[in-house]
């Protein structure tokens, strides 16, 4: 078959075409430069299916292949789906140890140490007051002053109770919140799954929604976040997903099913848990402690001072030090003697228990919280760097480079204007050809 004289043109236009795809793909790459979760796209081009030429379709001709130009084959989007996976593993870890320090630093903020409110102050002045009444133990103003520091140190251990009551209720409301219909956790869901089903509509039809799948990464990145997210991708362009320590999953093909969580759930829901289970939670067995503490100060005291103290032994509704009470007043205060000892002498070993049970077992309690509390933000910023690093990888493949597309830029605009001057040689051909073929002298 004899080749058009305008085939030429054809090749050229598609040549102008194809740059034309680059240099907008390349644009949008620069106005997403700093977009939140865009993978950077590029226009794959790929040489036009080829002219075939017969064997003796031109008198004395071999057959052959005549190229045709270049198409854009696909606008592929530049992501590496490992990095996603370490990505979204580091996040789960970092949601867990963010979660969990910031629960710690709550309770260590409630215990006020050190501080003039906080209760190892008020211990110390408790027995200060005891060694000042030992030295005169009918002072009615010592007595006064003993039983007002008293109440003021039983009324310390019930605020910091209090508390760290509230730093638990306050994990368990933003557990609920997060969990609940219509929350955060729910709207992800309902997002990727809606996503999903939009995206394998395009894929099927054979096309390739970048900017939606950027859309639905950024939401499993969000997700993994607040827990354990596993995603398996599909040749139809959905994904599956399952969340918060669960088998069944959270999004398949038939939508999104708010499923419930696993006794394991990890990321942020993980933390939160672990802070406020009653019983056997981190803040849990913290009020617990504490109330250990005001029952072996009021063991300690009650054992001189029949009746001084009184504290509830009855978990979880109370603890112990939001139930310690001060019994004692002005005429039961060192009232009767034991017998060999004077009421001096029995507030003077009251005093002595300064710096020993009572005070021990605060101070271990505090070691404790400040031990796990320094842990927490240490496996934090460990989790954040971790994550950093990964999130550095992937903006390393997927992150838009200015420099990069502005030298795509002026490859893309150069490779247009050779195919417009090919094109408007082929012009100037025909144009010889048309109008001045057989008109000889001019």
């Amino acid at each position: 078959m004899p080749i058009s004289s305008f085939y030429g043109l054809q090749t050229s236009l598609r040549g102008l075409l194809a740059q034309q795809r680059a240099l907008d793909t390349t644009g949008h790459n620069i106005a997403n430069a700093s977009t939140v979760g865009y993978s950077r796209q590029e226009a794959v081009l790929g040489a036009a299916p080829a002219l075939q030429i017969p064997q003796g379709a031109v008198q004395g001709g071999a057959g052959a292949h005549i190229g045709s130009g270049v198409d854009v084959l696909a606008y592929r989007r530049i992501r590496d789906t490992f990095l996603d996976l370490q990505y979204r593993a580091q996040a789960t870890r970092l949601g867990e140890e963010a979660g969990r320090a910031q629960g710690l630093d709550r309770a260590e903020l409630a215990l006020a140490e050190p501080s003039d409110n906080g209760i190892n102050k008020q211990l110390s002045e408790f027995w200060s007051a005891w060694a000042d009444l030992a030295n005169a133990a009918d002072d009615p103003a010592a007595r006064v002053s003993l039983l007002e520091q008293a109440d003021q140190l039983a009324d310390a251990f019930g605020i910091v109770d209090a508390q760290l009551a509230l730093v638990g209720q306050q994990a368990a409301d933003e557990f609920a919140t997060l969990t609940a219909a219509g929350g955060e956790i729910d709207q992800i869901g309902q997002e990727i799954a809606a996503l999903n089903d939009t995206i394998k509509r395009f894929v099927t039809a054979g096309d390739t929604p970048n900017d939606l799948m950027d859309q639905r990464d950024l939401l499993l990145d969000k997700l993994a976040g607040l827990g354990t997210t596993s995603v398996v991708s599909n040749a139809d362009g959905s994904v599956d997903v399952t969340f918060g320590g669960t088998a069944a999953p959270m999004i398949d093909a038939a939508g999104y099913h708010a499923e419930p969580l696993g006794t394991s759930p990890g990321g942020r829901l993980g933390a939160l848990k672990e802070l406020s289970t009653v019983p056997g939670g981190l803040i849990d067995s913290y009020r617990a402690e504490l109330g250990a503490v005001a029952e072996t100060l009021a063991t300690a005291v009650n054992a001189i001072h029949p009746n001084f103290f009184s504290v509830s032994h009855a978990p979880p509704a109370s603890y112990g030090a939001g139930t310690l009470a001060v019994l004692a007043d002005t005429t039961t205060l060192l009232a009767g003697t034991t017998p060999g000892a004077s009421a001096n002498e029995r507030a003077r070993a009251i005093a002595e228990l300064s710096g020993k049970g009572p005070d021990a077992a605060y101070n271990a309690f505090i070691a404790r919280v400040g031990s796990e509390v320094r842990e927490a933000n240490r496996n934090e910023a460990n989790a954040q760097a971790l994550t950093d690093a990964v999130q550095d990888r992937r903006e390393s493949v997927a992150g838009v480079s200015m420099d990069e597309e502005m030298g795509n830029l002026i490859k893309f605009q150069r490779a247009y204007q050779a195919s417009s001057r090919a094109m408007s040689t082929m012009d100037e051909m025909l144009d010889v050809l048309i109008n001045r073929t057989g008109r000889v002298g001019l």
